[in-house]
């Protein structure tokens, strides 16, 4: 994983095309500008029905394997990280990517294999690594780490806003593949996935305006979305995507 990563970072192939950048400059700057007046607003409330800080920042890990602070409106209840993993049974992707059970006639193999530390049965390994290498990408539904205020933001995106300042900054683009976090992004870096990282980071993206909010959606498929777009991203798609967002921005289910 090392040698994958130290050849990708600071490649000079992932980089955001000047079209891409001064489109980003521009609009960020016009919209931040136009929407300070919600953002003292939503911090207020914030503030009011929780104890916590208005955003939240988190490392993420965008374009060419970047890692940056990456900024949205605080919508869960203070120390929601400690909760994850009493969550992680309810996670969607789990009802999409179950893994075989030892019945399966391909986890019966009688072959041994050596690793580091002896010999294991060829079939207990297979079921192992799909255990290991399943759910990339944690979604909940109802989440109830989430606030009240938290809710009305999520659903109506307001909550992604203040990622408007890591565009103008550069760290993403206004169109793009979702920065994901360190543990989702180290599991990507197999052949059939790096490429989604040749991508800019983005608010938005070709996922988010076709599948986001549906439910028993793979996470294959979300996956190979983010990769079609790193191959074909230019202004007309990039214009398409951005016009289809403020439909996609109004969630139906509670993810």
């Amino acid at each position: 994983m090392t040698q994958v990563l130290n050849s990708l970072i600071g490649s000079p192939s992932y980089k955001i095309p000047l079209w891409k950048r001064t489109m980003d400059i521009v609009a960020s700057s016009i919209l931040i500008l136009m929407l300070l007046p919600l953002f003292i607003v939503i911090a207020i409330l914030i503030k009011l029905e929780s104890r916590g800080p208005v955003t939240y920042n988190a490392k993420r890990v965008g374009q060419g394997y970047r890692v940056f602070n990456f900024y949205k409106f605080r919508s869960m209840r203070p120390n929601s990280d400690q909760l994850l993993s009493k969550l992680k049974h309810m996670n969607q992707y789990n009802q999409t990517s179950q893994v075989a059970e030892t019945t399966d006639p391909q986890y019966n193999g009688g072959t041994l294999l050596l690793q580091d530390d002896g010999f294991i049965c060829e079939g207990e390994y297979m079921q192992e690594q799909a255990q290991k290498n399943r759910n990339t990408f944690l979604k909940v539904e109802n989440d109830p780490r989430i606030t009240r205020v938290g809710k009305f933001i999520r659903n109506t995106s307001i909550d992604e806003l203040p990622q408007l300042f890591n565009v103008l900054f550069g760290d993403m683009s206004l169109v793009g593949n979702r920065p994901l976090p360190v543990y989702e992004a180290e599991k990507l870096t197999k052949d059939e996935w790096v490429e989604r990282f040749s991508a800019p980071a983005g608010i938005t993206g070709l996922w988010q305006v076709t599948e986001r909010g549906k439910t028993g959606v793979s996470e294959d498929s979300r996956k190979r979305l983010d990769i079609e777009y790193a191959k074909r991203y230019n202004l007309w798609l990039d214009l398409w995507i951005l016009f289809r967002t403020p439909l996609a921005a109004i969630q139906k289910t509670q993810v």
